[in-house]
């Protein structure tokens, strides 16, 4: 019975550990920014690199990771044992929670450097898309609310 009550503990933990994971992806766009006028900047491909945006972290693994592992302490052997136990398991928790959450929030994506029309150099890091972006490419800069994303020119 107990060993069942961990599982779901644990499982549900977990899930509000991923829930707080979010991306940076151009082909997903924020409800917030729907409806939201945007503006548009023509612009040239000069370079594409791939790069890792390194996972956040929040505090939720942590904390998630301190619950569940002092909890699972806490019920091995008799009351003194596992006050200390309990202890020695949610510090380990939290540890591992933390290391889960920057590893499961950790995104690959592209550094676009772009040449625009008026001759300025910009560069910005977003998560892949779906669309392969190449040196030489015509593309627009669509900056909303303090945010930009790159995606290919309309023909």
């Amino acid at each position: 019975m107990q060993g069942n009550y961990m599982k779901s503990l644990i499982g549900y933990m977990l899930v509000l550990v991923l829930a707080g994971c979010s991306t940076s992806s151009p082909d997903v766009i924020a409800r917030s920014d729907a409806q939201r006028l945007s503006t548009v900047q023509d612009a040239t491909v000069l370079s594409v690199r791939p790069v890792t945006v390194d996972g956040s972290q929040s505090g939720m693994g942590s904390v998630t990771g301190g619950v569940v592992g002092g909890v699972a302490g806490a019920s091995v052997g008799g009351r003194r044992e596992g006050i200390i136990v309990g202890v020695l398991g949610a510090v380990a928790g939290a540890v591992a929670g933390n290391a889960i959450e920057r590893s499961a929030t950790r995104e690959d994506a592209v550094e676009i450097l772009l040449q625009l029309r008026n001759g300025e150099r910009r560069a910005i890091v977003q998560a892949r898309g779906n669309e392969n972006l190449v040196p030489g490419e015509a593309v627009i800069l669509v900056m909303t609310g303090g945010k930009a994303r790159v995606t290919r020119a309309p023909r």
